[in-house]
């Protein structure tokens, strides 16, 4: 709907040729409840370049409003802001324009367009998914849909982290303690083994400490000490050289924990287009110091590592190289970043998902490539997140105490059928039927709960607060939507065409949420953040509460009147289900 540009157009028109004045800019908000009205003009702004009574100025620029836009009819002024009535025409024709539109909100990529690589979950292959790799998987997974319905192409991509120290002590702990255990033999998804020798490696480097601590060396001494971590040192050093035993134990563990990380990706609900491996990208970015250096980007110390100066730039002074030419995690991130556009000439931009505590790593990482000259640099994008806590408190995954990502979901699916069974919702069900509502239900609590937060706040969150069929909750808008698929299966009349009614106040507001979402999604993509979509969505579905309690539907007995409110019911199911699919939720037929 671009009946706001028609408005802004007219009323700059109208300020030029009322005071002889223009104005750059017309401020908008939506009119409030008790004014009427469907969009309001904020005059305070305006009287920066006109002083007088805004009252005034408000009633001469809607005279001309209603005299030179045909789709206002009327107009009344409250202090300072221009209420406009538009005309219900505008909006029953808006509504037949999108009410057949299959992709109503989404745009498609244009073939110029450069794409976007969004880069999220990037685990550890020593340990099973937790609830911080659900927030990161979830906000990637949903980021890069968004920025998808935007109108941009787009790869979803993760970088695993397969190799260092941390992937060595599962290894060694597996090799002293392990009694040749296998998923198979075990009936354990293989992350979650490897995991469990992670927490075993660290139970036993504890008792050396602790005993060489008993022998009267210090506890900082004990630590670099303990055998098991000097063995595990070893073993890193054995794999860096190709060493045929080591790499075979390496890929057989790394194999394991890969088929346990798709089931989980599969549970979750999310995919990716490439993978890459740290194991591969490790030694790249050394090259590109090289080039550095001669472009004077970067500088050598006497020691002989390099460095580059971004104090100008208000950070400090980062190495990239180390003295014995071996590289840092900034080297390689550097060259895995210009591999990627190797990889993908039409690659424009990145988005890295990756927790707060990394926003200086991202920041000097950008800078560096815009000062290697790389064009797609100025596209760069760290999609920040905060922790996600339990009220149980914080989680070590060397300790044991991580909430696993497996059993949050198991959690979730259950606690949505014990409040589904007390409220008593799903009569005439058979067993296989509940469950998967059961599973759609607990793993839409879980997403929506999830999302509907800014990726920058931390979470507090609480499975059974998540799973509520009120409030802004996933279950709510699922509750929603399934209650207009009852709806619809109950209108056995043809509602195929379009009618021309005069609109209740209840469906224009209706009509005037579901305009706002192609905005909202542009506004999404723009922002990086599914909480804009999420809290579009609880809007949308309250507005349409409150059309369902206020209006009869499929009781209505004028044909016309019908045959429109099926059809806004039926958009505004197909709008909550587009705009859930951009977060990763289903939504269900029946509940």
């Amino acid at each position: 709907m671009n009946i706001q540009n028609t408005i802004e157009t007219k009323v700059k028109e109208g300020f030029l040729a009322l005071y002889n004045t223009e104005i750059p800019t017309v401020e908008f908000q939506a009119t409030r409840k008790e004014f009427d009205g469907d969009i309001t003009v904020v005059v305070f702004p305006m009287l920066r370049y006109k002083k007088g009574n805004p009252v005034q100025i408000g009633e001469e620029l809607g005279k001309y409003v209603v005299e030179n836009v045909s789709e206002i009819t009327s107009y009344n002024v409250v202090k300072g802001f221009l209420n406009l009535v538009i005309d219900d025409a505008y909006y029953t024709k808006f509504f037949n324009t999108i009410y057949n539109n299959s992709t109503y909100g989404f745009l498609s990529p244009k073939a110029d367009e450069k794409a976007v690589m969004v880069e999220y979950s990037s685990p550890n292959t020593n340990k099973p998914l937790h609830l911080g790799h659900i927030r990161n998987n979830l906000l990637g997974y949903s980021v890069a849909e968004i920025i998808k319905a935007a109108g941009k192409k787009v790869y979803k991509t993760q970088i695993i982290n397969d190799r260092g120290i941390h992937i060595c002590k599962s290894m060694l702990a597996w090799q002293k303690f392990g009694e040749g255990e296998t998923p198979e033999s075990t009936d354990l998804k293989g992350d979650k083994l490897v995991g469990n020798y992670y927490v075993k490696f660290d139970q036993e480097y504890k008792k050396e400490i602790a005993n060489l601590v008993a022998t009267g060396i210090s506890e900082d001494d004990a630590k670099k000490q303990a055998p098991l971590l000097l063995e595990a040192q070893q073993m890193l050093l054995k794999w860096e050289a190709g060493d045929e035993e080591v790499v075979k134990l390496w890929e057989t563990m790394n194999a394991w924990v890969y088929s346990g990380f798709d089931i989980t990706y599969k549970n979750l609900g999310v995919n990716f287009d490439n993978l890459y491996y740290e194991s591969d990208t490790y030694l790249l970015g050394k090259d590109v110091v090289a080039q550095g250096l001669e472009k004077g980007v970067f500088y050598k110390k006497e020691d002989g590592s390099v460095w580059c100066d971004l104090t100008d730039d208000g950070l400090d002074e980062k190495i990239v190289l180390r003295s014995d030419g071996t590289a840092v995690y900034m080297t390689q991130d550097i060259g895995t970043a210009i591999q990627r556009v190797k990889d993908y000439e039409d690659v424009g931009g990145m988005v890295y998902t990756v927790g707060n505590e990394q926003d200086y790593h991202f920041q000097v990482l950008f800078l560096i490539l815009k000062k290697l000259g790389f064009d797609w640099a100025k596209q760069l994008h760290h999609l920040s997140y905060g922790m996600v806590d339990l009220p149980s408190g914080k989680m070590k995954s060397r300790e044991g105490t991580v909430v696993d990502a497996d059993d949050l979901m198991v959690e979730m699916t259950t606690t949505a059928k014990d409040i589904s069974e007390e409220l008593g919702k799903l009569d005439g069900y058979s067993n296989d039927e509940k469950n998967e509502l059961y599973k759609t239900i607990g793993l839409g609590a879980l997403k929506y709960f999830i999302l509907k937060v800014d990726p920058k706040k931390r979470i507090l969150f609480d499975p059974k607060s998540s799973v509520d069929f009120q409030g802004n909750t996933g279950p709510f808008i699922q509750y929603t939507y399934a209650r207009i698929q009852s709806i619809i299966r109950k209108a056995n009349f043809d509602y195929s065409n379009p009618v021309s009614i005069n609109l209740h106040e209840k469906e224009k507001e209706l009509l005037k949420q579901l305009a706002l979402f192609p905005e909202t999604v542009q506004q999404a993509a723009a922002n990086y953040s599914p909480a804009i979509i999420a809290n579009y969505t609880y809007d949308l579905v309250k507005e349409f509460n409150s059309f369902y309690q206020n209006v009869s539907i499929l009781g209505e007995e004028d044909q016309n009147k019908k045959i429109f409110r099926v059809q806004l019911a039926n958009k505004v199911a197909d709008t909550i289900k587009h705009a859930f699919s951009l977060l990763g939720i289903k939504v269900p037929e029946r509940m």
